[in-house]
């Protein structure tokens, strides 16, 4: 099983990189996660945001594995606690399959993403920041697989 996590966005703050960093050196090697970086579509004034949005999309689409089953984070999406993702990642590594997990940019997914999508997860109803989704999203992959590997969980 390959899991990426396929994000919107370059040149993250270094408290980004190091959050992430942090808790991908923790995963335990059965654990393959890779965070692959896409370019911000054109902002400010007078830019066209859904052009920006189309073109986030287009690289998002491309990055995908022609069999990946893709979970796109969104708002709408369905809420999953701690317990039911470490189910879910025991699932995916049991399948074999390959797992994309979708991340947009400050304005969201492109719609052809989320038609693409297999299953849309919420991460809250809160609007979070797209670079603190990435460490929430990271730390509680590791969260889930330290509970499928029989650690202590504290909650």
């Amino acid at each position: 099983m390959r899991l990426r996590i396929i994000a919107v966005g370059t040149k993250m703050p270094d408290w980004v990189s190091a959050g992430c960093n942090e808790y991908l050196k923790r995963l335990p090697s059965e654990l393959n996660l890779d965070i692959i970086e896409l370019p911000l579509g054109q902002r400010g004034k007078g830019a066209d945001i859904n052009r920006a949005i189309t073109r986030e999309g287009e690289a998002m689409l491309k990055a995908i594995g022609e069999q990946d089953h893709v979970i796109a984070l969104d708002v709408l999406g369905k809420p999953w606690s701690t317990e039911q993702l470490a189910d879910k990642l025991q699932q995916w590594q049991l399948s074999g399959d390959n797992f994309s997990l979708l991340v947009g940019g400050p304005d969201g997914l492109a719609p052809e993403c989320l038609k693409r999508a297999n299953s849309k997860w919420s991460l809250s109803a809160l609007t979070l920041p797209h670079p603190l989704v990435r460490i929430l999203l990271v730390e509680q992959i590791y969260r889930a697989g330290t509970i499928n590997a029989g650690h202590p969980y504290h909650r």
